[in-house]
């Protein structure tokens, strides 16, 4: 089972989701996407976003949401939350369910969470939804989705770069011929002093 919030600090609202439990946790860990941002809850970044400008009101809905979905951490007062991209957590079979480590330190970033604010988790649990989803094949179809884009991407470019350079060619030919009119058989005779008649010195006079 897996839970589904949406977080209406940004526009379109962000998209966020937690597994029921650690075990749940797992699979998210293991099917997680490129542009995920986590720790115990998970963002799915719009197109075009990155973890390094997620608005500071959207780091706080994540933050209170960690500390309300954590057996400890919703007990205690100033909490710090982590939050890493997917890409950079690190699972090895000596770990214990649900938990990670971290590829690289520099991506990690830490936010303090003096104490539970009510407004803001209740908010966010208004539009909690619970699902069974098949993170397995939506990774496949978000990753073949991706692959498609790509393959547009590149024969749009291939043919914008043939259009350019039978521009090119184009150009390149009218300028070695723009003279070729000056000296066709035509011009050339007309042109020559070997068919003119014996008074062409005098007219030229």
């Amino acid at each position: 089972m897996v839970y589904y919030f949406k977080s209406t600090t940004v526009d379109p609202p962000a998209f966020v989701y937690v597994g029921k439990d650690k075990f749940e946790n797992e699979e998210l860990i293991k099917y997680g996407w490129e542009e995920d941002v986590c720790a115990h809850i998970y963002l799915r970044l719009n197109e075009g976003d990155t973890w390094e400008n997620i608005p500071q009101d959207l780091v706080t809905d994540l933050a209170q949401l960690t500390k309300a979905n954590s057996i400890e951490g919703n007990k205690k007062d100033n909490v710090t939350v982590i939050y890493t991209p997917w890409s950079n957590l690190k699972k090895d079979g000596s770990m214990a369910v649900g938990q990670v480590s971290f590829k690289d330190q520099r991506k990690v970033r830490k936010v303090l969470v003096p104490a539970r604010e009510n407004v803001i988790v209740n908010r966010l649990n208004k539009t909690k939804v619970e699902k069974q989803p098949d993170l397995q094949q939506e990774r496949e179809d978000h990753r073949r989705e991706l692959r498609k884009r790509d393959q547009a991407a590149q024969q749009s470019r291939r043919k914008e770069e043939a259009k350019v350079q039978k521009e090119r060619q184009e150009k390149k030919w009218q300028k070695d011929h723009a003279y070729d009119d000056l000296f066709t058989e035509e011009n050339m005779e007309a042109s020559s002093n070997q068919n003119r008649d014996e008074t062409w010195e005098e007219d030229f006079m």
